[in-house]
């Protein structure tokens, strides 16, 4: 089994509220888990207007291929111009035999 982890950090400009912030964040982890199925939340910068750290989880058997998905993941993101990508971090990892 291999477990692959993304977290993404976001810069939300032009957020001017908790609420609107928390908007972005909903469409974004909605749009993501529906594309590749993945886990998603906002783990980071909760009380923050205009950042945001999402991280997603995928399981897999092929560890080239995990990280391929969330590469695209970001990607995919980046290319909603909701928020502009500023920080990265992938983890891929195997468990068991």
């Amino acid at each position: 089994m291999v477990v692959g982890v993304c977290r993404v950090g976001l810069m939300l400009p032009g957020c001017s509220s908790l609420k609107e912030k928390r908007s972005i964040v909903k469409r974004i982890l909605g749009r993501v888990r529906a594309k590749f199925n993945v886990a998603g939340a906002e783990v980071g910068y909760q009380d923050i207007r205009d950042r945001a750290r999402l991280g997603f989880a995928a399981v897999g058997s092929d560890r080239d291929l995990l990280r391929n998905v969330l590469e695209k993941l970001v990607d995919f993101i980046e290319a909603q111009y909701l928020g502009e990508v500023i920080e990265e971090d992938f983890e891929v990892e195997n468990y068991g035999g």
